[in-house]
């Protein structure tokens, strides 16, 4: 439950703290005092974005803090799982910056937002006006039913199996997408195809050709050039060699004599072996190289294929190109081969299908058997709230495809009068209605779904006298098992609250505070009349709080 709600820098709020009650807490408050801004800051809280409108200041943090017990809701498997510490007393804090930047933590670890809404959909529902109108909604419809015939792990295997089928499905899709676009580009692809593989591209093989290339159109020039060198280094009696072998062979003689000059010697004899080993290396690269004109002109003609296969892929270099050709060979393979991926798809498909529309049937089943309980119960509180000609039905309508609720269709029928034909309760009824219907789902939901704190915000608009009453028992048995919050204008259910606080502005600023039990017989007074409490309302709000 929640225990502690503080708010600093919020709209209206400069800084206010709210401590509750264990059952239930009632907040009065005339309009415009800031009872929807309270609200505001608490949805932020759990998880709500941020509109842009949550500075008073807008040159500091806003910051809204809650403190909330958690023994006996079994939340330590979701604390591991998000990798959050747990502790029976949990704070949650969600700091706006004046940037607009929002932070938000959990035991003052940093979480994301959708950890934050997660974790506070597990602690507090609010149900506020406008949520009336999710009766329309027929996954809300869906969502209640299931709730109370407990079909959770049911519903999980169901969504499992359908998100499969809607994978396969879109995958089936693009399959066929493909192999059409195939068929259609078919000639043309087995053109590309086979211009590419009748290059026999090779990697690396550009490079070999360019290097290849250089040395063939220089041909002559090496020739020459390697000519001078072996002539230079090995003519008769001219060349360098035979002159160096001779001094060396003289430097040897005066060695005896002369020591520096073996040493000399030895040197030279190193430098003579370098000079051989490259006359050997350069005559044999001279035998090699041949001005081929023909191998020229093969290698030259190869080269302006490989170029000109590049620019029309708009590639650079062959392994580019390779890649090209891979691509065609793939889309060529999908018409050989795409029919059995599509074959394959589709009978994964059926299958998926198959096993989805029997968990369909099973869910199916267990809202026929639930269905009937369900409206009892809703009809049992609508008696209570002043509605006893009320029909209340569960229609299961089977759809033409499955969709993520299962296979049907569930409809809510109602009307208030045992003459009428029921009709779709959005449809049919009236404002006061629809809040006495949204109370005996929520109070029904409530005791299946086991969250610990349920807000009402002014859930009984449209409603007054023994309806109200009615209202404000329903929620005081509610708190006996839960916590529940109640924003409220009427004093019949004020008045049954454990605890009562009340929203004023004072001075343009919003503030809320806890009343004693004198201020509460004014307050409610103050409801029952107006602006001038007379004594007749301090009588009756005496009678409604039990004093008399």
């Amino acid at each position: 439950m929640l225990k502690r709600l503080s708010v600093e820098n919020y709209a209206l709020i400069d800084r206010l703290e709210l401590e509750l009650d264990a059952r239930l807490n009632i907040i009065t408050g005339e309009t415009g005092a800031g009872k929807s801004i309270l609200l505001g800051a608490l949805g932020l809280l759990l998880g709500a974005k941020n509109d842009g409108t949550a500075m008073k200041n807008a040159t500091q943090n806003c910051r809204v803090e809650g403190t909330f017990a958690l023994d006996g809701l079994d939340l330590e498997a979701f604390f591991e799982e998000n990798d959050l510490e747990y502790a029976p007393e949990t704070i949650l804090t969600r700091i706006i910056t004046p940037s607009g930047k929002s932070r938000a933590f959990v035991n003052d670890i940093p979480v994301n937002l959708q950890q934050m809404r997660d974790l506070g959909q597990r602690l507090v529902d609010i149900h506020s006006q406008h949520q009336n109108l999710i009766l329309s909604s027929e996954e809300f419809r869906c969502h209640a039913l299931d709730t109370v015939a407990g079909n959770a792990d049911l519903l999980a295997r169901y969504h499992t199996r359908y998100a499969e089928m809607q994978r396969l499905s879109r995958h089936l899709a693009e399959l066929r997408e493909e192999a059409a676009a195939a068929h259609r580009d078919e000639e043309w692809l087995r053109y590309q195809s086979e211009e590419l593989s009748a290059a026999n591209l090779r990697q690396g093989e550009q490079v070999q050709i360019e290097e290849e290339l250089a040395i063939l159109e220089n041909a002559d020039r090496i020739g020459e050039a390697f000519a001078t060198l072996t002539h230079a280094l090995d003519a008769d009696e001219e060349g360098i060699l035979s002159r160096l072998r001779s001094s060396e062979h003289d430097l040897q003689h005066i060695g005896e004599k002369y020591p520096a000059a073996g040493e000399y010697a030895e040197r030279l004899r190193s430098v003579i072996e370098e000079l051989k080993d490259i006359n050997v290396s350069v005559s044999a690269d001279a035998m090699r190289i041949d001005a081929d004109p023909e191998r020229l002109t093969k290698l030259s003609s190869r080269l302006d294929t490989l170029l000109s296969l590049q620019q029309k892929h708009r590639v650079a270099g062959e392994a580019e190109l390779i890649e090209v050709r891979d691509q065609y060979t793939a889309k060529l393979s999908m018409l050989t081969h795409g029919d059995e991926q599509i074959t394959a798809t589709e009978n994964a498909l059926r299958k998926a299908e198959a096993e989805a529309r029997t968990l369909a049937d099973k869910l199916r089943a267990a809202r026929k058997k639930a269905a009937p309980a369900f409206a009892r119960e809703i009809l049992r509180t609508l008696v209570q709230l002043g509605m006893p000609d009320t029909v209340f039905e569960i229609a299961l309508n089977p759809l033409e495809s499955l969709s993520t609720t299962g296979g049907d269709g569930v409809e809510y029928l109602f009307s208030a009068n045992k003459n009428r034909a029921p009709m779709p309760v959005g449809k049919i009824a009236s404002g006061g209605e629809l809040s006495r219907v949204m109370l005996a789902l929520k109070a029904l939901l409530a005791t299946r779904m086991q969250l610990p704190t349920i807000l009402f915000d002014e859930i009984d608009t449209g409603v007054s006298g023994r309806i109200a009453d009615a209202m404000g028992e329903i929620m005081s048995r509610l708190s006996e098992t839960m916590q529940v919050v109640d924003i409220t204008h009427l004093p019949q259910v004020a008045s049954k609250g454990t605890a009562h606080f009340v929203v004023y502005k004072q001075e343009g600023h919003t503030d809320i505070t806890r009343l004693t039990d004198e201020e509460r017989t004014t307050e409610i007074a103050k409801m029952l009349s107006g602006s001038t409490i007379t004594e007749a309302a301090v009588a009756q709000a005496k009678i409604l709080l039990g004093k008399q």
